[in-house]
């Protein structure tokens, strides 16, 4: 992991975390920008979050919802292609390291993660949890010569294809 510092932070101490607090986060212009560079984004125009977090016997519970909108490059052409993410966030973090480190449980279930030390940054959780909504092949809907569509490439790979030429 990197030691620099989070472009979008909003920390919270684990230690004073106990019944259940809404946190409504939401990225500013300097953050948003820092953000874009970091995940190759075009623009970044709005990043929102709306979480609660609260401890409970195993650890302590965030749940929520990010909301992101911007640009992205199309990978083709470059081209600008917007977005709209909203990435539902459902994580327990942890004192007990689970065996083999990090769980992914049923999407009914949280997600866990090792709690390490006495912070909780709740903007570096949204960022992450932003990223995973993202597009990671955005394609425009202009078209590109010599770039062909998938719907084109499977018809391609057909064996009935070579019909189709004749």
């Amino acid at each position: 992991m990197s030691s620099a510092a989070p472009e979008f932070s909003h920390v919270v101490r684990a230690h004073e975390i106990g019944s259940p607090k809404q946190h409504m986060l939401e990225a500013d212009a300097g953050q948003r920008t820092a953000l874009a560079g970091r995940f190759t984004l075009l623009s970044l125009d709005r990043l929102t979050a709306s979480l609660e977090v609260k401890r409970d016997t195993n650890g302590i519970r965030i749940t929520g919802e990010v909301h992101g909108a911007g640009t992205q490059p199309c990978v083709a052409s470059a081209e600008p292609v917007p977005f709209l993410v909203t990435e539902r966030i459902a994580l327990l973090l942890t004192q007990a390291t689970p065996e083999g480190g990090e769980i992914e449980l049923s999407s009914a279930d949280l997600d866990v993660e090792p709690l390490e030390g006495d912070i909780v940054d709740l903007g570096e959780i949204t960022a992450q949890a932003f990223a995973l909504g993202l597009d990671p092949y955005p394609r425009s809907a202009v078209s590109v010569a010599g770039v062909i569509s998938e719907d084109e490439a499977v018809a391609l790979r057909s064996p009935f294809a070579v019909l189709k030429k004749s």
